[in-house]
């Protein structure tokens, strides 16, 4: 062999191991200080679990108690020592009769990537479910989604209830975004600013955030799309089993003072609730209305309104205030155009009505199953309920953008596993594809439905089911799968199901419409006609899906109108 190539193979063999010998060096150095990330506010660092990188608890807002309640969030402040930042931290809440979470300290988000160096990574930020009033970012565990698909998960954490939401006139005054009383989206607005500034330190990708929400998070996501104070913070929507909500100012504020009058009236600031809601209300009282709600301690505000049920009536929020939300609401032309993956299960009341005061005593009897009576009265409101809810969380909202001139692409996603009980037994198949049903499919270590569904997932073909469903959000997120859009033509959803041994998945369109199902219940003999009337009035009223059906039968309350 010629001498001076061997020399140079023999100098490149010694570059080569030299480099090999650094970059291994820098990469166990990358490795070893890989959890602690730098923020706007300071260092954070989190903790490696299940081959992710997880941090908890990172503070995007300061204090929203004492002065700062019922204002918009600030900046945290500054920290000089890096962070731990390991645990959860929730907003107040209360639920399973406990007051639990922080007021103070609530403005938290919660973020999982894979454990590996890959930088520009799409980001999906959950906003978790709760009626506004209950719930916690580890709703759902990222980690199993980001492992399989390289991507950066971001949970976040917001004020609830009565502390997130509040159109109250006292509280209002010159900042027009405090007066709007939606608090809990200003907190949103406020994780989102961190995301886009911060969250490429932690290998996501700023120009492709995608926003998702479940239930309450997905109709917040659905009042994003029409908030201008949203516009260009994200670049995707993902509505899991939302709807378009929203609540009138006026009406509204009557409801809170008659939900806040038994304080007053206990706190002596009034005789009796009558009197205490026209102070609550009164133009002249407004300063001293003010001091006394700040005044009240969050975990007696955290009860107000509880057990709202998807009812409205009882906690309205996402107030129409004309500077967040549109007055004119849904019916806005300027929607921020960005691609939407709206999601719904076919069974989406299921949990609601099992549950309900007037069948929960027979839900773990197996009553609700049979064909006797009170299984017949479960069966008409189970799947009516379903098919109302269902189109109220997809096709009826798709229909409402398009018809307002939803510029970007929209597409369609219906759960139906849970429905055949040859493949999931009875338990799972008394609430079908339920409201969540998503959940175990993008979270499988989720055990937040076990007791309701036994080993149901743990079929092949639910494994392959949720293999499938996470590469659906996968590819909706990075823009790499043709979905075939929903239009006013085709109106075509992709159904997706699963049989024991394998996974399922259908482009198809409804064959009913909102009509189609009241009618179907007008004429539904199966159960007597006092009955259906009465579980038309007392379990299905009021509910987010159903105005029409409280409209044909005379019962919309005077919210509801």
């Amino acid at each position: 062999m010629n001498r001076k190539i061997k020399l140079l193979l023999e100098g490149t063999a010694v570059l080569t191991a030299l480099l090999t010998f650094n970059s291994a060096k820098v990469s166990a150095q990358s490795n070893k200080s890989s959890l602690v990330r730098t923020t706007q506010f300071g260092k954070v660092k989190g903790i490696k679990e299940n081959n992710t990188l997880n941090w908890r608890g990172i503070p995007y807002g300061g204090s929203v108690a004492g002065s700062h309640r019922w204002k918009a969030p600030t900046n945290p402040k500054k920290w000089k020592k890096t962070k731990t930042t390991v645990k959860t931290i929730t907003a107040v809440q209360y639920n399973n009769n406990k007051v639990t979470g922080s007021e103070s300290k609530a403005l938290t988000l919660d973020i999982t990537r894979p454990n590996n160096n890959k930088k520009n990574l799409p980001v999906l930020v959950y906003i978790h479910g709760g009626n506004n009033q209950t719930g916690t970012s580890q709703e759902i565990d990222g980690s199993d989604f980001v492992r399989k698909h390289n991507a950066v998960y971001v949970a976040i954490n917001y004020r609830l209830g009565a502390l997130g939401f509040n159109p109250l006139q006292a509280l209002k005054g010159k900042d027009r975004y405090v007066n709007s009383g939606n608090y809990a989206l200003l907190d949103m607005h406020k994780a989102l600013n961190w995301v886009n500034k911060n969250i490429g330190n932690f290998g996501g990708n700023k120009k492709n955030i995608i926003v998702s929400g479940f239930s309450a998070g997905g109709r917040d996501v659905m009042a994003m799309l029409i908030s201008p104070m949203f516009h260009n913070q994200f670049k995707r929507a993902i509505v899991f089993s939302g709807g378009m909500t929203l609540s009138d100012v006026k009406k509204s504020q009557k409801v809170y003072a008659k939900a806040f009058a038994p304080l007053v009236v206990e706190d002596k600031k009034a005789k009796n609730e009558q009197q205490a809601e026209r102070w609550l209300l009164s133009s002249k009282n407004e300063k001293q209305v003010k001091k006394y709600l700040y005044s009240i301690k969050a975990n007696r505000l955290a009860k107000l309104m509880g057990n709202a049920s998807i009812r409205m009536s009882v906690f309205p929020h996402l107030f129409k205030d004309g500077v967040v939300i549109p007055k004119s609401g849904f019916n806005t032309t300027k929607y921020n155009n960005v691609p939407t993956l709206i999601t719904t299960g076919s069974r989406e009341f299921s949990l609601f009505s099992a549950f309900d005061p007037y069948f929960v005593k027979y839900a773990t009897t197996g009553k609700l199953m049979g064909n006797n009576e009170i299984g017949k009265e479960y069966q008409f409101v189970f799947k009516n309920g379903g098919k109302l809810y269902g189109r109220f969380n997809l096709e009826d909202s798709a229909n409402k953008m398009l018809d307002q001139g939803f510029k970007s692409k929209l597409y369609g996603l219906q759960i139906n596993f849970g429905n055949d009980p040859k493949v999931v037994g009875n338990k799972m198949a008394m609430l079908g594809a339920f409201h969540g049903v998503f959940v175990p499919l993008l979270d499988p270590s989720s055990q937040s439905y076990n007791a309701l569904v036994g080993d149901a997932y743990q079929s092949n073909g639910a494994k392959e089911l949720s293999t499938n469903f996470q590469n659906y959000i996968y590819d909706f997120m990075t823009g790499n799968r043709m979905w075939t859009p929903y239009s006013k033509d085709t109106r075509k959803v992709l159904n997706i199901d699963a049989t024991k041994d394998k996974a399922q998945a259908t482009l198809k369109t409804t064959a009913f419409t909102d009509n189609d199902i009241l009618n179907e219940m007008s004429n539904d003999d199966t159960i007597t006609a006092n009955k259906k009337e009465y579980l038309i009035k007392h379990v299905m009223n009021g509910r987010w899906f159903s105005h029409q059906l409280d409209e044909k039968y005379n019962n919309l309350s005077d919210f509801d109108k």
